[in-house]
């Protein structure tokens, strides 16, 4: 019994990692993308129910495709204990949502969007880019922080000066920050904020250079050394997983130094055993020799 239950999942374990396999999933998806992405022009009223049975084609599709990945899984239990199985899991699931309930319809509709995100547990690239920007996400927040603290600080001195410019720009400090937004994006702001505020304080420029200065060219170049940073880390971990590049070949060689100390150690001790017994032995014989001689 248990011979052709291994048969089986071989072969859905081979088909699963078969290269052919993933590329026409990943097709799979970009189609469904497309297929939402069509339902919204209005054009395609004439072909809606075409849509509609392509929409039940792929969603059938992806109900084989997560059963079959599911079978080549020796137990149910190690395919649920990866994030990404269980992501797909629900958003494949959640596809099972009948489109003709009027009530459920947008809710459908709404997960079905969520089918663009497999492309993310298809491509191991696109994870590790993911896993490196949620990674990132807590050293970034002390950045963010400290550029609170200087908004917080120009839209305070912008509103003290410069509210009689404009008051729609620097009426108070939440109206300052969101002009200060403005800026820092260069979103038309030299001559929607920068040009009227320099009429009546002509040396206004230097208030927005330091500030753009601090913002666009120190804390964005300071996020994006900790993403590299993330980036370049979650790579290595990546090809160390993988048996590839430098990093594999140095833990490779750190195992097999490790194995050579503990092998030097048992010779060691083994020798240290070996040089004791030896030496109870002779003393053994030297008081038998003693004995005899009595």
């Amino acid at each position: 019994m248990s011979e052709p239950f291994n048969t089986w999942q071989n072969r859905f374990e081979n088909l699963r990692s078969n290269k052919i396999f993933e590329g026409i999933v990943i097709s799979i998806i970009v189609l469904s993308a497309l297929v939402i992405g069509a339902k919204t022009y209005e054009e395609t009223t004439r072909i809606e129910q075409w849509l509609l049975y392509l929409d039940i084609a792929v969603t059938i599709f992806f109900l084989i495709e997560i059963l079959i990945r599911m079978a080549a899984e020796r137990n149910l239990i190690s395919f649920f204990k990866k994030g990404w199985n269980v992501f797909d899991f629900l958003i494949v699931t959640a596809s099972l949502i009948p489109m003709d309930d009027s009530e459920m319809v947008l809710l459908a509709r709404l997960l079905r969007i969520f089918r663009v995100l497999r492309l993310v547990s298809m491509i191991p690239e696109l994870q590790m880019l993911l896993g490196a920007l949620l990674k990132s996400i807590p050293r970034m927040g002390y950045v963010v922080l400290l550029m609170f603290i200087i908004f917080y600080i120009y839209a305070a001195i912008g509103s003290f000066l410069f509210h009689n410019v404009d008051e729609g720009l620097w009426g108070n400090i939440a109206l300052a920050m969101l002009t200060l937004f403005q800026v820092a994006t260069f979103e038309s702001w030299a001559t929607a904020v920068l040009y009227p505020t320099m009429e009546v304080y002509p040396y206004a420029w230097i208030y927005f250079l330091t500030f753009i200065f601090l913002n666009a060219f120190i804390f964005l170049n300071m996020m994006i050394g900790i993403v590299l940073d993330v980036m370049q880390k979650e790579s290595a971990q990546m090809a160390l997983d993988n048996g590839e590049g430098e990093e594999a070949e140095l833990q490779a060689l750190r195992n097999d130094v490790r194995g050579l100390k503990a092998q030097l150690d048992r010779m060691e001790s083994a020798l240290a055993q070996r040089g004791s017994s030896s030496t109870e032995q002779s003393a053994v014989s030297s008081s038998d020799a003693q004995h005899n001689a009595r």
